[in-house]
């Protein structure tokens, strides 16, 4: 959606591959790096932006020819020698200390921690660390090299492919094949303990952590198995729960990942819902991903309400009590939200959360559970690796159920009145 997030994503060309190599010097937070984007334009381009924050650029290379290049806030601005049409490709050599985008929902992208990195880009932190077309709906496949001191870990959205030690120095490669929204990308380095659990899960956990933190998250592979029973098979060939030193306010999902707070591990299970959360948003964000930002709901509504799906399944409130729970506090707040176009503002307002997950209890209640659930697995499964729209989720909703649901969705989605 360009007209919510204008200062985000280019017009008139889409990436296909990003290859990136990344040299990282902890101490002094210096990044060295080189991009290479294969794109594709379907009409010719005698110019074209990229989104980059920060960074002294070198040089940028077009179909191997060097290309006129100018800044402008986070835009990249690139002359090639000679328009571009079809296929292409960019290579941008940049250097400098990154830092996070500063923006209305804090400081989003490459964060330094106080030893390590965290990367956590949703929605407009990428442009952070890599040149890129920062908008949610241009998903691409990745090759990501990071070299960094040998006493850190390494963890990138991807399945590792190669790792070289040298005297001092480590270099990790990491391959996302599956197509990825820029905000999905994620580095982590730290000091981690490497734990396996099973359902091909990780946990990259503080030495100090290890206890609490496998007992807090030791219920997350039955999670995992009764999402895939309710959703379909988990879309990524492992997921990888990283809890740093640092504290954080919320976890961060990635593609793959998920990035927890020491704050988050208590040895009580006390956050556990957002364990959930965050593992269903494998399903619904990351493997579906929204078109633009307005159909954020899709993302969060579905998680919240996987939470719930958890709470029942194992021995907690039930769907119904959540519910019910849920739909006082959403009507002691303001009735000026559109659950399907918050915009900017909102697009991380509770009631996006709250109400999204509110208004898929409705609609399992509206068609029964059997029609409900058979919607949520065909959905997940026909746009797996994808994008989606909440007007293709009212269509897909409608033919599976059998029945219009144009009265649900305009109670739910379309008003901003809580239906009685």
């Amino acid at each position: 959606m360009r007209a919510a997030l204008p200062s985000h994503g280019n017009e008139g060309y889409r990436v296909g591959h990003y290859d990136l190599e990344l040299d990282y010097k902890i101490g002094p937070n210096r990044l060295s790096a080189r991009a290479k984007l294969a794109a594709f334009a379907p009409e010719p381009l005698s110019r074209f932006t990229l989104d980059l924050s920060g960074f002294k650029v070198a040089g940028v290379h077009v179909d191997g020819r060097a290309a006129k290049f100018s800044r402008s806030g986070t835009k990249l601005s690139v002359k090639p020698a000679r328009p571009v049409h079809g296929e292409f490709t960019v290579e941008i050599r940049y250097s400098g200390n990154p830092k996070p985008v500063g923006g209305r929902w804090g400081d989003i992208g490459w964060d330094e921690l106080t030893d390590g990195v965290l990367v956590a880009s949703q929605p407009i932190g990428a442009p952070s660390w890599f040149p890129c077309n920062d908008h949610p709906s241009d998903k691409a496949s990745y090759r990501v090299s990071v070299t960094t001191s040998s006493a850190y870990a390494v963890l990138v959205t991807g399945d590792l492919v190669s790792r070289r030690g040298g005297a001092s120095t480590t270099t990790w490669v990491y391959e996302r094949r599956e197509p990825t929204a820029t905000y999905l990308m994620s580095v982590q380095i730290g000091r981690y303990e490497d734990l396996a659990f099973p359902e091909s899960q990780r946990l990259a956990v503080p030495r100090s952590l290890v206890p609490a933190a496998r007992y807090d998250f030791a219920r997350q592979p039955e999670m995992a198995a009764l999402f895939s029973r309710l959703f379909g098979p988990y879309p990524f060939s492992e997921y990888v729960v990283v809890v740093t030193e640092d504290e954080l306010e919320d976890p961060v999902e990635a593609q793959g990942m998920a990035v927890f707070g020491s704050n988050h591990v208590d040895g009580k299970r006390g956050f556990e819902r957002l364990v959930a959360h965050e593992l269903a948003h494998q399903w619904f964000g990351n493997s579906l991903t929204i078109g633009d930002w307005r159909h954020i709901w899709l993302n969060e509504g579905f998680a919240t309400y996987a939470e719930w799906l958890w709470s029942a399944e194992s021995g907690g409130p039930s769907t119904d009590a959540l519910a019910a729970q849920w739909r006082k506090r959403v009507a002691s707040l303001p009735e000026d939200l559109v659950l399907a176009d918050p915009g900017e503002a909102n697009l991380f307002d509770e009631r996006v959360y709250k109400r999204g997950a509110l208004a898929l209890h409705a609609l399992r209640g509206l068609v029964g559970d059997a029609a409900f659930f058979a919607v949520l697995r065909s959905w997940a499964e026909e746009h797996r690796h994808g994008t989606v729209t909440t007007e293709e989720f009212l269509a897909h909703a409608s033919a599976v159920a059998g029945q219009p649901l144009g009265d649900w969705f305009n109670a739910w989605l379309a008003s901003p009145v809580l239906p009685g």
